[in-house]
């Protein structure tokens, strides 16, 4: 099979190029065919190791990255396929997978997907049954399944993480996450859209720190005043572009012959200065008409490569009251030691502290297996299984309870331990109970701007408890809904939830998550 991405990735001296393609929303026409010329092209140039395909971006329907990427791969050209989590439950995610391994498509980017947006009479129902990290698992555990089927060609998939959050808590959100994605088994790593140096920086500097030794591809995108607005906007969710740049692809866009040369210039300096911090390659965007421009920065990339350090200046574009986790350095200068921490932690409200004391506390007492309460709540546990009683417990207990103080949606398999007592049921959209994804902004919901994103709230918590390390313990295996609607009290003692019916999925993730920050 072709392999085209996988060795060049591992080939010490290679720096890799890969090219993201957007399908359009149709099966066919002038939109398609240009795809296809772009990704042909870049087969015939030979520079590029793959081309990637994005699944539904921006939650809209558009043709699948997985037939698209099969025409492209017959072509002789490596495809990387977005997997997104947004649109299948676990059952057609795994038989998705399945399809990609029989068409050969083994090169995966593991990603949880924008919220949905709007299909056929309206908005889509958003799905996330897993999250990245479960799909990494996932994804794992299909491979053994294909080696122990005869097939040494498993999956390769990778994940993606941003770098260019501007909170202290969305930051350690990302590393943390990172993690736990590098433990469940990803294989590389390519970064969100930003064009802030110090945060390309940062990220190289962390993934050392944290012991991942998994080779990064940094994004450069080729800026229109278009595509500027609208990220700088917030609509694409994890894209960071400053007022600042944007008004300067505004004004370099007045002539728009002088505004495409400047675009390419601005990529081919990104790629240089990604290429000196030690980047494996660039995941090149914002290619939408010819592969033309792609072998222009290319080119001048040759030519730039080796002044790298001379464009540190043209990407300094720090975000009013960002946080950075190495404050005191430049890209070109030593490292020092991570400063997560060190900053005075996060201020809460004495509610919020109280909340999550009091949750711990009970936590603590009531549902951990190792306290010498454990057996009587187990006792008392079969005792109320299954019967009148078991109801009258949740009636009137169990949910007036956890309904005031987390606004319980009543899954029966509750995650709250693992979110810093707040629950990933109703207060994340995305259902995610492994950490952040990458779409919150400025510390807000990606989906709801009008309150906090629930994994900031919980560093807060967990930071003012001297206790963030519990972002980063193990993976979370996902929810079962087969318990749904019953008492998550019961079923946590008489071990049918996902800390112990799903322990084969938590034992999945490395030892990575065990790396402090």
């Amino acid at each position: 099979m072709l392999r085209i991405f996988q060795s060049d990735l591992t080939d010490p001296d290679h720096f890799v190029v890969t090219l993201e393609l957007v399908p359009g929303r149709e099966a066919g026409g002038r939109a398609l065919d240009t795809v296809m010329g772009i990704a042909a092209d870049a087969y015939a140039d030979g520079r590029v190791s793959a081309v990637s395909i994005t699944d539904n971006p921006g939650g809209n329907p558009s043709l699948s990255p997985d037939v698209l990427g099969f025409d492209i791969f017959k072509l002789g050209m490596d495809v990387i396929v977005h997997f997104t989590c947004r649109d299948m439950n676990r059952v057609g995610m795994e038989s998705r997978a399945l399809q990609l391994a029989r068409m050969g498509m083994k090169n995966i980017l593991a990603l949880g997907g924008d919220y949905s947006g709007q299909g056929f009479g309206g908005q889509g129902a958003p799905v996330f049954d897993l999250d990245s990290v479960q799909l990494q698992i996932l994804l794992g555990m299909l491979s053994e399944r294909i080696t122990a089927g005869g097939d040494p060609d498993t999956f390769f998939s990778g994940c993606a993480v941003s770098p260019f959050k501007r909170t202290e808590g969305e930051c350690f959100a990302q590393y943390a996450k990172l993690c736990r994605k590098a433990a469940a088994g990803a294989r590389f790593i390519i970064t969100q859209l930003g064009f802030d140096a110090r945060k390309f920086d940062e990220l190289i500097r962390m993934r050392r720190h944290m012991h991942i030794d998994l080779p990064v591809l940094g994004t450069v995108y080729v800026l229109t005043p278009k595509a500027a607005e609208i990220m700088h906007g917030g609509g694409v969710p994890g894209a960071v572009v400053s007022g600042r740049l944007r008004d300067r692809v505004r004004d370099e866009w007045r002539r728009p012959a002088e505004g495409r040369q400047a675009g390419i210039e601005r990529a081919a300096r990104l790629a240089a200065v990604l290429k000196g911090l030690g980047y494996k390659g660039i995941h090149l965007g914002g290619i939408h008409k010819s592969f033309d421009t792609v072998g222009r920065i290319l080119d001048r990339l040759d030519q730039i490569a080796a002044r790298w350090t001379d464009f540190l200046p043209d990407f300094d574009f720090p975000q009013r009251n960002g946080f950075y986790a190495f404050p005191d350095t430049r890209p070109d200068q030593p490292t020092p030691g991570p400063l997560f921490g060190t900053p005075p932690p996060p201020t809460i409200s004495r509610l919020e502290r109280w909340r999550y004391r009091a949750l711990k506390a009970a936590h603590d007492i009531f549902f951990d297996r190792h306290h010498p309460a454990a057996p009587a709540c187990r006792t008392l546990a079969r005792l109320l299984d299954g019967n009148w009683k078991s109801r009258l417990l949740t009636d009137l207990l169990e949910d007036p309870v956890k309904q005031v103080l987390l606004q319980c949606l009543r899954c029966g398999d509750c995650g709250i331990q693992h979110v810093a007592f707040l629950c990933p049921e109703s207060q994340c959209p995305k259902h995610t109970r492994n950490g952040a994804c990458g779409g919150s902004r400025d510390s807000r919901c990606e989906v709801h701007p009008d309150r906090r994103c629930v994994w900031f709230r919980a560093h807060a918590r967990l930071a003012d408890d001297n206790a963030t390390d519990q972002m980063i313990k193990g993976c979370v295996p996902p929810r079962m809904w087969e318990l749904n609607q019953t008492s998550a009290w019961i079923n946590f003692h008489l071990n049918r939830d996902h800390q112990s019916a799903s322990n084969e999925i938590a034992q999945r993730c490395g030892t990575h998550c065990r790396r402090t920050i």
